[in-house]
């Protein structure tokens, strides 16, 4: 029995020893990749070491957590996989880890069974697991090829900006004869202190051509190799600022808003021109997506308005907040209430959502009231943003009930009749303490509904003619249920009843064909598009009388909805609108002033003004005079350097707004003084350069009055010859 266990036991130790290498493997392929970069570009980018770094300490902890699991393999979990995979075991292997003493005779003999066949169904060198070594090999492919991708990348891709090129000034116009010529600048180092609202670190430029933010503080500092007599930095061709000498170097550190071009002048030598662009600080933006500018809530619905807006600025928002108000009553009588609502703003960021909801019924607002409401936002600086007015209105339908324009001339409405607004209050109010009354009280205040709405019913059919119940409701006419019983009455009992007389008489014939003027829907005063839909509006009361009558509220609600909303269009629909009116010219007495052709008392207006043309960039336009001549092979002398240094400054005050746009042409311009200076050849490119930038900056001539030439066909030319004729 001794031999079966080595030999499970030589069988757990191979498969710890091929699923260990194959995790190896695995946690390799992932330190390889993290040891590349570290070894590509090692500590001169802090993000990709520590992401290296990580890297490796993750497939160092993977290799440990899995070779702890194999670790905890035992060999019952051999014998149930012996089991699995071979079926002449019988399914007993696990009697081969019992001792012999503490089993039965048919036991022992069973464990007898299975040690042989344990010898002779697996050999002492043949695996008895599987394993999938495909997916780790791929794995470990791929690490190599990124691997490898990483080592080929350039290392100055990333390289920290102390390796790059130090700062270097630039002098093309160094005259000839310098008594002082031996003072260079070996070093030069521009650092930019962003302003606090930016919340950025100061940094060192990587060239002269800079690019800071507005307020932002700059800082040369120049080292020459010996004591300069005189060293300035000239912002825009201005006056030079001198640069302090401290222990060896020379510093100057200013606060810029505006842009500018500058250039360093050391002891009369004087640098290329470099550009000084200021990045502006953006005010916040604010989008608001949800809800329209213009929102009504309709009778009925919740009284709530969702807003959904997107805040953001450049370097990020202060404070933002939202201002309500709230408008109440009509005419003369308007208050306003003006609110602060939080929208949950706070810390300092660059993106904020907003996404609130408004109880308007919190706000202390009815039916009829309006809000106007935007959302404001700060930044860190000194931007400010508010968003456009926006509008929320709950619909008021009392100026419905009122009948102002139903009514037109007729009586005033008694003060016992209840509004259609009012009955839907009422109901609802009834629906939800449903739960809390009993079934008499529900039932009573749901007829007391019913009779409410009937009133306000015959109120309104008053003004289709229906001074009766007749013609009401959907089907003509409607029964009183408890209001009362119509009077029974019988033939011979001296009332005259059409329904006892002769149906076949001719009047009773031809009386539903016949127009007669004292009907009940004839005696009104209404349109027939407004009369029908004040009968649609009678109809869904008679739908919601009779469901509330029968202790059905919640059916009735709908109905009661419909009625007051075909109200309104009735109310609508009658308003009355009178035309603006005008001036109404005298007619002309056309046969003494038509086709006269007197025009002796019509002059032409006439108007004199002086106007004094002013000449915009007077050197310019006598620098490029000069620029004509040199082109043409002419002379050039020791003053045409004044009339360039002039026209270099209008250019320099041009260029302001846009530096980047005028600097090869500011250099090539001070590379032409240079050459004047020095006796030479002028520079051609730079005259094209030159010349190129001051036409853009002249202004574009006024267009002189042309002949215009007209192609006709020869049908146009025959028809002008006819009329020649």
């Amino acid at each position: 029995m001794q031999e079966s266990l080595h030999s499970l036991q030589r069988i757990r130790r191979d498969y710890i020893r091929a699923k260990g290498w194959l995790y190896a493997l695995q946690a390799l392929a992932v330190a390889l990749v993290g040891a590349t970069i570290l070894y590509k570009w090692r500590l001169e980018v802090p993000l990709l070491a520590g992401l290296a770094g990580l890297t490796i300490l993750g497939a160092l902890l993977y290799l440990g957590w899995t070779w702890s699991q194999l670790r905890k393999i035992k060999l019952e979990q051999v014998a149930r996989h012996l089991n699995r995979s071979y079926p002449q075991l019988e399914d007993s292997a696990q009697l081969l880890l019992r001792e012999t003493s503490e089993l039965n005779l048919l036991e022992r003999l069973q464990q007898q069974r299975v040690a042989s066949q344990l010898q002779t169904a697996i050999p002492e060198k043949q695996l008895v697991f599987h394993l999938h070594k495909q997916p780790t090999y791929i794995a470990l492919g791929i690490a190599v090829l990124v691997a490898a991708g990483i080592a080929a990348l350039p290392a100055a891709s990333v390289a920290d900006a102390s390796t790059t090129t130090p700062l270097q000034l630039d002098f093309p116009d160094t005259p000839a004869a310098v008594a002082d010529t031996a003072v260079m600048i070996q070093e030069i180092a521009i650092t930019i202190t962003p302003p606090a609202y930016t919340g950025r670190k100061a940094y060192q430029a990587g060239q002269p051509n800079l690019r800071v933010e507005r307020g932002a503080r700059v800082t040369w500092r120049i080292s020459t190799n010996r004591p300069a007599r005189r060293l300035a930095l000239v912002l825009n061709e201005g006056k030079p600022l001198p640069l302090q000498s401290q222990n060896g170097r020379y510093t100057l550190s200013s606060t810029f808003t505006e842009p500018a071009l500058y250039h360093i002048a050391v002891n009369g030598q004087k640098s290329a021109y470099y550009t000084l662009e200021i990045i502006p600080d953006e005010a916040p933006t604010i989008q608001i997506t949800k809800p329209e500018q213009y929102t009504e809530i309709l009778f009925g619905d919740p009284q709530r308005v969702t807003i959904q807006a997107e805040l953001s600025d450049d370097y990020g928002l202060r404070d933002a907040n939202m201002i309500a108000t709230v408008a109440k009553g009509t005419g003369e009588a308007v208050k306003f209430r003006e609110e602060k609502i939080s929208i949950g703003y706070s810390g300092q960021r660059r993106n904020f959502p907003v996404n609130k909801t408004i109880d308007l019924q919190k706000l202390g607002m009815t039916y009829g009231d309006e809000l106007y409401f935007y959302v404001q936002a700060w930044d860190n600086h000194r931007g400010y943003t508010r968003s456009e007015t926006y509008f929320v209105q709950i619909e008021d339908t009392t100026i419905v009930e009122s009948m102002d324009d139903l009514t037109m001339g007729v009586n005033p409405v008694p003060e016992y009749f209840r509004s259609q607004r009012q009955i839907i209050i009422d109901t609802e109010k009834l629906i939800k303490e449903q739960k809390s009354l009993s079934r008499a009280v529900f039932e009573e205040r749901g007829n007391n509904l019913g009779v409410d709405q009937k009133l306000l019913r015959l109120r309104y059919g008053k003004f289709l003619g229906e001074e009766f119940e007749s013609g009401i409701g959907p089907g003509g006419g409607i029964p009183e249920g408890e209001e009362g019983h119509e009077e029974e009455h019988f033939a011979g009992d001296g009332h005259d009843h059409p329904e006892f007389e002769d149906q076949t008489s001719v009047e009773a014939l031809l009386d539903p064909y016949l127009h007669k003027h004292d009907q009940e829907e004839a005696a009104t005063f209404f349109e027939p598009a407004v009369k029908a839909k004040l009968k649609g509006a009678l109809a869904q009361m008679w739908e919601a009388e009779l469901r509330l009558r029968t202790h059905r509220p919640k059916e009735a609600l709908p109905y009661e909805y419909k009625a007051l909303r075909m109200l309104k269009e009735v109310q609508q629909s009658t308003r009355a609108y009178a035309a603006k009116t005008g001036f109404d010219p005298p007619p002309l007495k056309e046969p003494e002033k038509r086709l006269t052709g007197d025009l002796s008392k019509i002059k032409a207006p006439t108007e004199r003004r002086t106007i004094e043309a002013e000449t915009k960039l007077p050197h310019t336009r006598d620098a490029l005079k000069w620029l004509e001549k040199q082109k043409q092979g002419g002379r050039y002398s020791q003053q045409d350097v004044a009339l360039l240094e002039r026209a270099g400054r209008e250019l320099a005050q041009e260029a302001l707004a846009k530096p980047g746009r005028y600097l090869r042409a500011m250099q090539d311009l001070r590379m032409l003084i240079a050459d004047i200076n020095a006796n030479r050849a002028l520079c051609s490119n730079c005259l094209i350069t030159v010349e190129r930038a001051w036409f853009e900056l002249l202004p574009p001539a006024k267009p002189a009055p042309q002949k215009q030439g007209t192609t006709r066909s020869k049908l146009g030319r025959g028809y002008l010859e006819e009329l020649g004729k």
